[in-house]
């Protein structure tokens, strides 16, 4: 819980503040004097009778009653102090920056439960143990550097880990971006990332609130939590952007199916990060360059115009953003005949604007203007400037912080001289603007932002999923497993996905006659092992009775073979849809290019059931392979919108039949007109 004595105590004790700086009960009480903390403050010091100039208590009974109780002592001792403190000194808020609980030993996460229920029982907010505190603009309760300049519209930073928090602000501080608040949540027994985001939605003020969250995550605790605030705050007007830690493939636990092979706690994340509308980072960079492209207007072009006065910056920004999937178009005609008339001789307007090193303020500032004014297919401009040591570059920089102010496009500032024009660089930071020192940094950054979708509809999509029909098939499975192709048919059929004809039988006899009927060339499959074309069990086009009959008998030799499935040979793209059950965040669906190179290339895109239209279609866009689905050099491209429907009608069938664990339909086979399942295996944990 979240109170106001966290947030906004009128008196504050810190138990064990000290006169040494250098350690962090006397750093927290440094940090809450030189913030300017207008409430009382007290220190509780056995050994000292005054602390950086405050009467020192020497136990809690000699202590006033007090809002908020700053634990920096071992961590032996917290479990008493916190019980005293709330049952007689009515405090109702704890930090508690000591370490040494769960995180450590058994008998430490016994120490924290002893504090957690204390917590419960009176009622009060804690945060922590194990963090560096909290820092807001009504108290810094931190014993750490740096302290960000706070101002109502800068961020709201989160974070799991103390350390990771210091070095994230670090990067922030020298980008110029500023915060609202600061959490550290440690261990998070009480007060963790989600119930900060749940504070933040259920309290939000669009007038007052900031509107960007930055998040450091270790643990993701409440996936449901996490996606319902998020989002929320997202639809609320907010931006958010993440990095979760500790999601590697090399954590991810084995598995029998191609989607158990890839589907990792990682794509798990991606997927929530994908439903929720949370911008997905991976450095403390990129995530403090993301922030800083939140506070610059929004727009949702992808045309850039670049003014640089060096070449080199120029062109690699450009192959940045092109990489990314944004533009740097040519800048032709009268407008950029007319804007190199202006500009020094031999400067370049083609796109990066090269102003050359010999120019300055004015013609940064005549660059600029054709790109606010004169170039309609100009979304947004960046603007590289360093300091050749050849120009005043006050001016410059004046120049550039009046048309941030004054264009209607966004301005992105790149620049790089942070040392030889630090002063310059700093007066500009100044001035409530952000810097962007690195072109190719911010264009990374800036392509996570543009990829990530908005948040999506949470609704079942039903139309026309058999529900009635899925759940009396599941309850008939009695057995934990893969399940019979003929129950992975009729499952298919009733969530409206199209299945290939297809006739399983041990009988040879059987097998031929439905050949005959369905007619040459068909397909025949070995059914028991479970990666067949790993033991020889697929045969594809087989157009003699003959062949077939020679396959059956070679497939039916194979180890742990029960029956030869035969199915008409079809022809087209192979694409591939797979699911797999993550505890905490249910099925994670993967889809990509089918066959084998679902494994080789490993080009998957995941989503969080249930899916929507909008979500799949998402899925299906940001594949490496994408291209090769729309259609390129020459060959037809595959019917997209039937092949998002099957995912969303697969996410469907999963979100009724939880007791589905993995899930692989590889290949299907899709052409212009339609997305047919060939092949399909299900495994089920029925028993619990």
């Amino acid at each position: 819980m979240i109170n106001k004595e966290l947030l906004q105590p009128e008196s504050i004790v810190v138990i064990g503040g000290s006169n040494n700086v250098h350690k962090p009960g006397g750093a927290v009480v440094r940090n809450l004097l030189s913030g300017g903390y207008e409430g009382t403050l007290r220190v509780l010091n056995p050994k000292e009778d005054e602390v950086q100039g405050i009467k020192a208590f020497h136990k809690v009974s000699e202590l006033p009653p007090t809002d908020l109780a700053i634990l920096v002592v071992a961590a032996r001792f917290c479990p008493d102090y916190v019980r005293e403190l709330a049952a007689e000194k009515h405090v109702r808020a704890f930090i508690i920056i000591s370490a040494g609980f769960s995180e450590e030993t058994p008998e430490g996460a016994a120490l924290e439960q002893q504090i957690v229920d204390t917590c419960r029982e009176y009622g009060c907010a804690l945060i922590g143990p194990n963090c560096i505190g909290l820092l807001t603009r009504w108290h810094h309760s931190v014993f750490t550097k740096p302290i960000p300049h706070l101002t109502p519209r800068g961020v709201d930073f989160i974070s799991g880990s103390g350390a990771t928090a210091v070095f994230i602000l670090e990067s922030a501080v020298t980008k110029g971006l500023a915060f609202n608040s600061v959490w550290s949540v440690g261990n998070g027994r009480q007060i963790g990332i989600e119930s900060v985001l749940e504070y933040m939605d259920e309290h939000f003020d669009a007038e007052h609130d900031s509107l960007v969250k930055l998040l450091y995550i270790e643990n993701i605790a409440d996936p449901d939590k996490m996606l319902y605030h998020a989002t929320s705050l997202i639809r609320k007007g907010c931006r958010i952007a993440a990095i979760k830690a500790g999601s590697s493939e090399s954590g991810s636990r084995a598995a029998s199916s191609h989607t158990g092979a890839i589907a990792s706690s990682d794509a798990a994340v991606e997927a929530l990060f994908r439903k929720a509308g949370i911008v997905r980072c991976f450095s403390r960079e990129e995530l403090t360059t993301v922030g800083c492209i939140f506070t610059l207007p929004r727009f949702t072009g992808r045309n850039f115009a670049i003014v640089t006065h060096a070449g080199g910056p120029g062109v690699m920004l450009t192959d940045a953003l092109s990489k990314g999937g944004m533009q740097v178009p040519p800048l032709q005609g009268p407008a950029a005949d007319d804007l190199k008339a202006q500009l020094l001789p031999g400067s370049s307007v083609a796109n990066p604007i090269d102003i050359l090193a010999t120019g300055g303020a004015r013609e940064m500032e005549i660059a600029i203007d054709f790109c606010e004014q004169r170039f309609d297919n100009i979304d947004a401009i960046m603007v590289i400037f360093g300091t050749p040591g050849l120009v005043k570059i006050y001016e410059v920089y004046d120049v550039l912080h009046r048309k941030m102010l004054e264009c209607r496009k966004p301005i992105f500032p790149i620049l790089p001289s942070v040392n030889t024009a630090g002063p310059e660089v700093q007066e500009f930071l100044k001035r409530g603007h952000v810097n962007f020192s690195d072109e190719v940094t911010l264009a990374t950054a800036l392509t996570q932002v543009m990829k990530t979708p908005a948040p999506a509809d949470q609704n079942v999509v039903i139309n026309g999923v058999d529900v009635p029909r899925i759940r009396r098939i599941i309850d008939g499975i009695t057995t934990d497993g893969y399940i019979a192709p003929s129950l992975v048919h009729e499952l298919l059929e009733s969530a409206g996905i199209p299945t290939v004809p297809e006739f399983v039988s041990s009988d040879k006899a059987e097998v031929l006659r439905f050949a005959a009927e369905c007619g040459f060339p068909v397909v025949a499959k070995v059914v028991g092992p479970v990666h067949k074309s790993d033991v020889g069990g697929v045969a594809l086009n087989i157009r003699s009775r003959e062949v077939l009959a020679a396959e059956f008998d070679r497939m039916m030799q194979i180890p742990e073979a029960t029956a030869v499935m035969v199915q008409k040979m079809l022809r087209g793209t192979e694409l591939f849809i797979g699911a797999k059950y993550e505890e905490r965040f249910g099925h994670v669906v993967l889809c990509g290019l089918g066959g084998i190179f679902v494994e080789v290339l490993r080009d998957v895109s995941s989503g969080l059931a249930p899916l929507s239209y909008e979500e799949a279609h998402s899925m299906i866009h940001s594949l490496r392979g994408y291209k090769i689905l729309k259609g390129t050099r020459g060959q037809q491209g595959i019917n997209e919108r039937r092949y998002a429907e099957i995912i969303v009608r697969l996410s469907t069938l999963l979100r009724f039949a939880t007791e589905i664990k993995e899930m692989d339909i590889n290949p299907l086979l899709a052409d212009a007109d339609s997305v047919t399942a060939v092949d399909a295996r299900i495994r089920v944990e029925v028993n619990r």
